[in-house]
């Protein structure tokens, strides 16, 4: 059986992933691929850690990281700098792919004062002109954007459903228009910024979008939490969807969460929040 939409097709690959000493993974709550698509797994459960596979789903290394307590999002670019958000302790990490932390941001164990960082942080992503994009979306309804010196340069949002405002601001992402995208949940929408975080556009034919990647052919593909996937072009169109509930591979039982493609453009979609184990990979087959 095939999954997918119009030119974008894929085939599950069953029983893919295991976690160490062939158990199964806890909750898994997002997911990331390096420059030679080995796999980093959140796997929250039983206690945190980032589970690396590689592509044929074979463990290959475990961070057993202690003072993570929360872990929500990792994003990995080009050049293999990892990020992770810590919800319950406000903190946004900068690793190496060996399990290294290279730097932090925010407090540990305090939230910021309303408008500032962090109070939850969701998401963050480096754009290529260096800066760093924070989605403060759990704590607070506000985007942060740090220098490459990790400077505070600005931040924008504030709670409400006016255009620029937000309900959750689930993730953050780059598009090849280098233009600033953020997931705002709870107003079921994608918000459309430049750089500085100025409106561009509001893409509403969405329904609670948690994290969308963008393949090669500029096809945005994004993971609602109704079991569904939707593609989009990069001017907000709809061009498809596909996904439904259940069990069986290549259904989904719970909120899509996290999802990622790497370089052979295959798609990898985990679930939250209840149901261990739901992480799914879909080869591409044409």
């Amino acid at each position: 059986m095939t999954w997918g939409f119009g030119d974008c097709q894929y085939r599950i690959v069953e029983g893919w992933g295991k976690g160490p000493e062939g158990r199964r993974l806890g909750i898994v709550s997002s997911i990331a691929t390096d420059a030679q698509d080995r796999v980093y797994v959140i796997d929250r459960e039983p206690n945190p850690a980032i589970v690396v596979f590689d592509r044929d789903g074979r463990l290959l290394d475990v961070w057993d990281q202690d003072f993570l307590k929360v872990p929500h999002s990792i994003w990995i670019g080009p050049d293999d700098r990892v990020l992770i958000t810590d919800c319950q302790t406000h903190l946004v990490y900068e690793f190496t792919l060996a399990g290294t932390v290279v730097q932090t941001w925010g407090t540990r164990d305090e939230p910021g004062a309303p408008g500032k960082p962090f109070n939850q942080p969701t998401w963050a992503v480096f754009a290529p002109w260096g800066d760093l994009y924070v989605a403060d979306g759990y704590g607070q309804n506000w985007m942060h954007r740090f220098s490459a010196d990790g400077d505070l340069l600005n931040s924008w949002g504030g709670t409400g459903s006016e255009p620029g405002q937000f309900d959750t601001p689930h993730c953050v992402k780059i598009d090849p228009r280098e233009r600033v995208l953020v997931i705002d949940r709870g107003n079921q929408r994608i918000q459309v910024f430049d750089k500085a975080g100025a409106l561009l556009d509001v893409w509403s034919d969405v329904l609670s979008g948690n994290e969308l990647v963008i393949d090669a052919n500029d096809i945005i593909h994004l993971a609602e939490a109704e079991n569904r996937v939707s593609l989009l072009d990069l001017d907000g169109k709809v061009l498809g969807r596909w996904g439904e509930k259940g069990d069986a591979p290549g259904q989904f039982v719970e909120a899509l969460h996290g999802a990622w493609m790497d370089s052979h453009e295959d798609f990898y979609i985990c679930e939250v929040p209840f149901t261990p184990n739901r992480l799914q990979k879909f080869e591409r087959i044409r």
